[in-house]
Protein backbone atom coordinates (compact mmCIF):
# COMPACT_ATOMS: atom_id res chain seq x y z
CA UNK A 1 0.00 0.00 0.00
CA UNK A 2 2.97 2.34 0.51
CA UNK A 3 3.87 1.86 -3.15
CA UNK A 4 0.23 2.43 -4.16
CA UNK A 5 0.00 5.64 -2.13
CA UNK A 6 3.32 6.89 -3.46
CA UNK A 7 2.17 6.41 -7.03
CA UNK A 8 -1.18 8.05 -6.28
CA UNK A 9 0.64 11.13 -4.98
CA UNK A 10 3.29 11.34 -7.71
CA UNK A 11 1.72 10.00 -10.90
CA UNK A 12 -1.48 11.50 -12.36
CA UNK A 13 -1.28 8.76 -15.01
CA UNK A 14 -1.49 6.11 -12.30
CA UNK A 15 -4.48 7.81 -10.67
CA UNK A 16 -6.28 7.85 -14.01
CA UNK A 17 -5.31 4.27 -14.80
CA UNK A 18 -6.54 3.00 -11.42
CA UNK A 19 -9.89 4.74 -11.88
CA UNK A 20 -10.30 3.17 -15.31
CA UNK A 21 -9.24 -0.26 -14.03
CA UNK A 22 -11.72 -0.21 -11.15
CA UNK A 23 -14.55 0.82 -13.48
CA UNK A 24 -13.56 -1.92 -15.93
CA UNK A 25 -13.30 -4.44 -13.09
CA UNK A 26 -16.85 -3.73 -11.96
CA UNK A 27 -18.05 -4.25 -15.52
CA UNK A 28 -16.05 -7.42 -16.20
CA UNK A 29 -16.85 -8.98 -12.86
CA UNK A 30 -20.48 -9.26 -13.94
CA UNK A 31 -19.45 -11.65 -16.73
CA UNK A 32 -18.41 -15.25 -16.51
CA UNK A 33 -14.73 -14.56 -16.97
CA UNK A 34 -12.41 -16.82 -18.90
CA UNK A 35 -13.53 -20.41 -19.27
CA UNK A 36 -10.02 -21.79 -19.05
CA UNK A 37 -6.81 -21.41 -17.07
CA UNK A 38 -4.41 -18.57 -17.81
CA UNK A 39 -0.81 -19.83 -17.91
CA UNK A 40 1.53 -17.00 -16.97
CA UNK A 41 5.28 -16.93 -17.76
CA UNK A 42 7.45 -15.86 -14.84
CA UNK A 43 10.95 -14.42 -14.68
CA UNK A 44 12.70 -14.54 -11.31
CA UNK A 45 15.39 -11.88 -10.83
CA UNK A 46 17.68 -13.01 -8.01
CA UNK A 47 19.60 -10.04 -6.60
CA UNK A 48 22.02 -11.05 -3.86
CA UNK A 49 24.61 -9.42 -1.64
CA UNK A 50 25.91 -12.40 0.36
CA UNK A 51 26.28 -15.92 -1.01
CA UNK A 52 23.44 -17.38 1.07
CA UNK A 53 21.02 -14.93 -0.59
CA UNK A 54 21.80 -16.38 -4.02
CA UNK A 55 18.99 -18.89 -3.72
CA UNK A 56 19.21 -22.24 -5.49
CA UNK A 57 17.11 -23.30 -8.45
CA UNK A 58 15.17 -25.83 -6.37
CA UNK A 59 14.02 -23.03 -4.05
CA UNK A 60 12.70 -21.15 -7.07
CA UNK A 61 10.99 -24.30 -8.36
CA UNK A 62 9.36 -24.84 -4.97
CA UNK A 63 7.82 -21.37 -5.13
CA UNK A 64 6.36 -21.94 -8.58
CA UNK A 65 4.83 -25.17 -7.25
CA UNK A 66 3.25 -23.31 -4.33
CA UNK A 67 1.79 -20.65 -6.63
CA UNK A 68 0.20 -23.32 -8.80
CA UNK A 69 -1.24 -25.18 -5.83
CA UNK A 70 -2.60 -22.04 -4.16
CA UNK A 71 -4.08 -20.46 -7.27
CA UNK A 72 -5.61 -23.75 -8.49
CA UNK A 73 -6.94 -24.69 -5.02
CA UNK A 74 -4.95 -27.93 -5.01
CA UNK A 75 -3.05 -27.02 -1.84
CA UNK A 76 -3.41 -29.87 0.67
CA UNK A 77 -4.13 -27.48 3.54
CA UNK A 78 -7.26 -26.04 1.92
CA UNK A 79 -9.02 -28.62 4.08
CA UNK A 80 -8.07 -26.45 7.07
CA UNK A 81 -10.63 -23.87 5.91
CA UNK A 82 -13.40 -23.56 8.52
CA UNK A 83 -16.66 -25.11 7.32
CA UNK A 84 -18.30 -21.68 7.36
CA UNK A 85 -15.99 -20.56 4.52
CA UNK A 86 -15.12 -23.82 2.78
CA UNK A 87 -17.75 -23.44 0.05
CA UNK A 88 -16.19 -20.08 -0.88
CA UNK A 89 -12.64 -21.46 -1.31
CA UNK A 90 -12.16 -21.30 -5.08
CA UNK A 91 -9.88 -22.19 -7.96
CA UNK A 92 -8.41 -18.94 -9.33
CA UNK A 93 -7.74 -20.60 -12.72
CA UNK A 94 -4.22 -19.20 -13.01
CA UNK A 95 -1.03 -21.21 -13.43
CA UNK A 96 2.59 -20.09 -13.45
CA UNK A 97 5.70 -21.41 -15.16
CA UNK A 98 9.28 -20.22 -15.52
CA UNK A 99 9.62 -18.46 -18.86
CA UNK A 100 11.26 -20.47 -21.61
CA UNK A 101 11.81 -17.62 -24.06
CA UNK A 102 13.57 -14.34 -23.23
CA UNK A 103 12.40 -10.99 -24.62
CA UNK A 104 14.94 -11.23 -27.46
CA UNK A 105 13.58 -14.66 -28.45
CA UNK A 106 16.48 -16.67 -27.07
CA UNK A 107 15.98 -19.68 -24.76
CA UNK A 108 15.95 -18.94 -21.03
CA UNK A 109 15.57 -20.75 -17.73
CA UNK A 110 13.27 -17.97 -16.52
CA UNK A 111 15.87 -16.96 -13.93
CA UNK A 112 18.60 -14.33 -13.92
CA UNK A 113 21.06 -13.44 -11.17
CA UNK A 114 23.20 -10.52 -10.05
CA UNK A 115 25.46 -9.91 -7.08
CA UNK A 116 24.95 -6.38 -5.77
CA UNK A 117 26.81 -4.10 -3.39
CA UNK A 118 23.46 -3.05 -1.88
CA UNK A 119 23.12 -4.72 1.52
CA UNK A 120 19.32 -4.46 1.62
CA UNK A 121 16.57 -2.94 -0.47
CA UNK A 122 13.33 -1.17 0.50
CA UNK A 123 10.03 -0.58 -1.30
CA UNK A 124 11.50 2.28 -3.37
CA UNK A 125 11.90 0.00 -6.43
CA UNK A 126 15.70 0.28 -6.54
CA UNK A 127 15.91 -3.51 -6.91
CA UNK A 128 14.06 -3.19 -10.21
CA UNK A 129 16.82 -1.22 -11.95
CA UNK A 130 20.34 -2.27 -12.87
CA UNK A 131 21.52 1.31 -12.37
CA UNK A 132 20.64 1.16 -8.65
CA UNK A 133 22.04 -2.27 -7.91
CA UNK A 134 19.14 -4.44 -9.08
CA UNK A 135 17.96 -6.00 -12.32
CA UNK A 136 15.71 -4.45 -14.95
CA UNK A 137 12.20 -5.75 -15.49
CA UNK A 138 11.36 -7.86 -18.49
CA UNK A 139 8.39 -6.52 -20.51
CA UNK A 140 5.45 -6.41 -18.10
CA UNK A 141 2.96 -7.09 -20.88
CA UNK A 142 4.47 -10.55 -21.35
CA UNK A 143 5.98 -11.66 -18.04
CA UNK A 144 5.29 -11.69 -14.33
CA UNK A 145 8.47 -10.18 -12.88
CA UNK A 146 9.49 -11.47 -9.45
CA UNK A 147 12.52 -9.99 -7.72
CA UNK A 148 14.03 -12.00 -4.84
CA UNK A 149 16.46 -10.03 -2.72
CA UNK A 150 17.48 -8.92 0.78
CA UNK A 151 14.88 -6.49 2.13
CA UNK A 152 15.28 -4.22 5.15
CA UNK A 153 12.90 -2.86 7.74
CA UNK A 154 11.10 -6.14 8.40
CA UNK A 155 9.60 -6.09 4.90
CA UNK A 156 8.57 -9.51 3.58
CA UNK A 157 7.54 -8.35 0.13
CA UNK A 158 5.61 -5.82 -1.87
CA UNK A 159 3.75 -5.57 -5.16
CA UNK A 160 2.54 -3.08 -7.71
CA UNK A 161 -1.14 -3.02 -8.63
CA UNK A 162 -2.12 -3.04 -12.33
CA UNK A 163 -1.88 0.38 -13.93
CA UNK A 164 1.56 1.37 -12.69
CA UNK A 165 4.75 1.98 -14.69
CA UNK A 166 5.76 -1.07 -16.76
CA UNK A 167 9.42 -0.82 -15.76
CA UNK A 168 8.53 -1.40 -12.09
CA UNK A 169 5.66 -3.86 -12.60
CA UNK A 170 5.80 -7.09 -10.62
CA UNK A 171 6.45 -8.29 -7.07
CA UNK A 172 9.45 -8.21 -4.74
CA UNK A 173 10.03 -10.95 -2.14
CA UNK A 174 12.50 -11.29 0.72
CA UNK A 175 14.91 -14.16 -0.01
CA UNK A 176 14.00 -15.89 3.28
CA UNK A 177 10.26 -15.64 2.54
CA UNK A 178 10.45 -17.25 -0.90
CA UNK A 179 9.65 -20.88 -1.61
CA UNK A 180 9.77 -23.79 0.82
CA UNK A 181 13.44 -24.86 0.84
CA UNK A 182 16.88 -23.32 1.13
CA UNK A 183 16.80 -19.94 2.88
CA UNK A 184 13.02 -20.02 3.50
CA UNK A 185 12.55 -19.39 7.24
CA UNK A 186 9.55 -20.03 9.50
CA UNK A 187 6.90 -18.77 9.92
CA UNK A 188 7.10 -17.57 6.30
CA UNK A 189 8.53 -20.72 4.76
CA UNK A 190 5.56 -22.08 2.79
CA UNK A 191 5.71 -19.66 -0.14
CA UNK A 192 2.60 -17.73 0.85
CA UNK A 193 4.29 -14.29 0.81
CA UNK A 194 4.56 -14.66 -2.95
CA UNK A 195 0.97 -15.93 -3.21
CA UNK A 196 -0.16 -12.82 -1.29
CA UNK A 197 1.87 -10.40 -3.44
CA UNK A 198 0.79 -12.00 -6.72
CA UNK A 199 -2.76 -11.52 -5.44
CA UNK A 200 -2.03 -7.78 -5.32
CA UNK A 201 -0.48 -7.99 -8.80
CA UNK A 202 -3.83 -9.43 -9.93
CA UNK A 203 -5.66 -6.46 -8.35
CA UNK A 204 -6.64 -7.88 -4.96
CA UNK A 205 -6.67 -5.58 -1.94
CA UNK A 206 -5.90 -6.59 1.62
CA UNK A 207 -8.91 -8.35 3.04
CA UNK A 208 -9.51 -5.74 5.78
CA UNK A 209 -9.73 -2.87 3.29
CA UNK A 210 -6.66 -0.92 4.44
CA UNK A 211 -8.45 1.43 6.81
CA UNK A 212 -6.15 0.75 9.72
CA UNK A 213 -8.10 -1.01 12.46
CA UNK A 214 -11.45 0.56 11.64
CA UNK A 215 -14.48 -1.05 10.06
CA UNK A 216 -15.04 1.41 7.22
CA UNK A 217 -12.66 0.02 4.58
CA UNK A 218 -13.44 -2.41 1.79
CA UNK A 219 -11.48 -4.86 -0.32
CA UNK A 220 -14.09 -4.46 -3.08
CA UNK A 221 -15.08 -8.12 -2.72
CA UNK A 222 -18.58 -8.97 -1.55
CA UNK A 223 -18.00 -12.41 0.00
CA UNK A 224 -15.13 -11.52 2.36
CA UNK A 225 -16.44 -10.36 5.75
CA UNK A 226 -15.64 -6.82 6.85
CA UNK A 227 -12.88 -7.02 9.45
CA UNK A 228 -11.14 -4.61 11.80
CA UNK A 229 -7.57 -4.66 10.57
CA UNK A 230 -5.03 -7.36 9.75
CA UNK A 231 -4.59 -10.61 11.64
CA UNK A 232 -1.17 -11.99 12.58
CA UNK A 233 0.25 -15.34 13.64
CA UNK A 234 -2.21 -18.22 13.80
CA UNK A 235 -5.60 -16.97 15.03
CA UNK A 236 -8.21 -19.27 16.50
CA UNK A 237 -11.52 -19.55 14.62
CA UNK A 238 -13.75 -17.67 14.98
CA UNK A 239 -12.05 -14.30 15.38
CA UNK A 240 -14.87 -11.77 15.45
CA UNK A 241 -14.46 -8.07 14.61
CA UNK A 242 -16.63 -5.36 13.06
CA UNK A 243 -19.79 -7.15 14.23
CA UNK A 244 -19.05 -9.92 11.73
CA UNK A 245 -20.06 -12.82 13.99
CA UNK A 246 -20.71 -15.63 14.31
CA UNK A 247 -18.07 -16.66 11.75
CA UNK A 248 -15.86 -13.60 12.10
CA UNK A 249 -12.83 -12.72 10.01
CA UNK A 250 -11.76 -14.79 7.01
CA UNK A 251 -8.24 -14.66 8.44
CA UNK A 252 -7.21 -17.83 6.62
CA UNK A 253 -7.42 -15.88 3.35
CA UNK A 254 -4.20 -15.31 1.41
CA UNK A 255 -4.78 -11.55 1.53
CA UNK A 256 -4.53 -11.28 5.33
CA UNK A 257 -1.22 -11.03 7.26
CA UNK A 258 -1.29 -14.36 9.11
CA UNK A 259 1.59 -16.87 9.11
CA UNK A 260 2.04 -18.99 6.01
CA UNK A 261 0.62 -22.07 7.72
CA UNK A 262 -2.60 -20.21 8.58
CA UNK A 263 -3.50 -18.91 5.09
CA UNK A 264 -5.12 -21.41 2.75
CA UNK A 265 -7.68 -19.86 0.37
CA UNK A 266 -8.97 -17.27 -2.07
CA UNK A 267 -12.72 -16.61 -2.07
CA UNK A 268 -15.02 -16.85 -5.09
CA UNK A 269 -15.37 -13.07 -5.11
CA UNK A 270 -11.62 -12.62 -5.15
CA UNK A 271 -11.35 -15.07 -8.03
CA UNK A 272 -13.90 -13.05 -9.99
CA UNK A 273 -11.82 -9.93 -9.38
CA UNK A 274 -8.59 -11.65 -10.51
CA UNK A 275 -10.32 -13.00 -13.59
CA UNK A 276 -11.51 -9.47 -14.39
CA UNK A 277 -7.89 -8.37 -14.12
CA UNK A 278 -6.79 -11.07 -16.56
CA UNK A 279 -9.57 -10.03 -18.93
CA UNK A 280 -8.79 -6.34 -18.50
CA UNK A 281 -5.48 -4.66 -17.55
CA UNK A 282 -3.43 -7.87 -17.75
CA UNK A 283 -5.12 -9.35 -20.82
CA UNK A 284 -1.86 -9.38 -22.81
CA UNK A 285 -0.08 -11.77 -20.46
CA UNK A 286 -0.15 -15.54 -20.67
CA UNK A 287 -2.20 -17.96 -22.69
CA UNK A 288 -5.53 -19.59 -21.93
CA UNK A 289 -5.66 -23.36 -21.65
CA UNK A 290 -8.57 -25.70 -20.88
CA UNK A 291 -9.35 -26.30 -17.24
CA UNK A 292 -8.06 -29.65 -16.06
CA UNK A 293 -8.31 -31.14 -12.61
CA UNK A 294 -4.97 -31.58 -10.88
Amino acid sequence: MDVHRRLLSTSPEYVHARDLIENETMRLIQGAGRDGVTRIPVVVHVVWNTADQNIADDQITSQIEVLNQDFRRTNADVSNTPSAFLALASDARAEFFLAETAPDGSPTTGTERRQTSVQSFSDDDAVKSSSSGGLDAWPAANYLNIWVCPLGGGLLGYAQFPGGPPDTDGVVILHSGFGTTGTAAAPFDLGRTTTHEVGHWLNLNHIWGDDGTGCTGTDNVSDTPNQGGPNYGRPTFPHVSCDNGPDGDMFMNYMDYVDDAAMVMFSAGQVARMQACLEGPRSSIGEEAPVSSA
